[in-house]
C-alpha cells in the first residue's frame, strides 16, 4: 500500500524560513531510515505558496491565480511518498518525524485497481499500465 504523508505549512514555512542546520540533519537521518527500511518511494520540500499558483475551474473555463495563499493551515510544505503493508505502519512512520511544532496528514494513494469499477473493459486500465511501464522505462 502506498501512503503520503504530507507536511502541513506553517507560518515559518510560507514566509520562506529555511530549517536550521540541526533540523535539516534531523530530516537527513530520518530520511535515511526510510531508505534503509526500503520503504521511501518519494519525498519532498515544497517552496512557500508565494511562489506557486492555482488553476480554477468551473463549467468549461479556467482560470489562473498567483500566491501567496493566506490559509496557512490547507497549504502542503512537503511530502513523503511511503510503500508500507498498512495504515498503521504509516502512522508508526509519520510519528518519528523530527518535528518540534507542525503537523502530517496520511492519506492513502489510490491503486489502478481502485478505479476498475469506472471501467469494465479494463481498457483505461490498460492503458495506464503502458503509460506507468514507459515512465519507469525512463527512469
Amino acid at each position: 500500500m502506498r501512503f503520503m504523508m504530507i507536511v502541513k505549512a506553517s507560518k515559518e514555512s510560507e514566509a520562506g524560513v529555511l530549517p536550521s542546520h540541526d533540523e535539516l540533519a534531523a530530516m537527513g537521518k530520518f530520511n535515511e531510515e526510510l531508505v534503509k527500511a526500503g520503504i521511501l518511494l518519494a519525498g519532498e520540500g515544497l517552496h512557500p505558496s508565494s511562489k506557486g499558483t492555482r488553476v480554477r475551474f468551473s463549467a468549461k473555463q479556467s482560470s489562473v491565480v498567483d500566491g501567496p495563499f493566506t490559509e496557512t493551515k490547507e497549504l502542503v510544505a512537503g511530502f513523503w511518498i511511503l510503500e508500507v503493508k498498512s495504515k498503521d505502519e504509516a502512522i508508526a512512520w509519520a510519528r518519528r518525524v523530527p518535528f518540534v511544532d507542525g503537523e502530517i496528514e496520511i492519506r492513502q494513494v489510490a491503486a489502478a485497481e481502485d478505479f476498475a469499477p469506472s471501467d469494465p473493459t479494463g481498457e483505461l486500465m490498460e492503458k495506464e499500465r503502458q503509460l506507468r511501464a514507459q515512465l519507469a522505462a525512463k527512469a
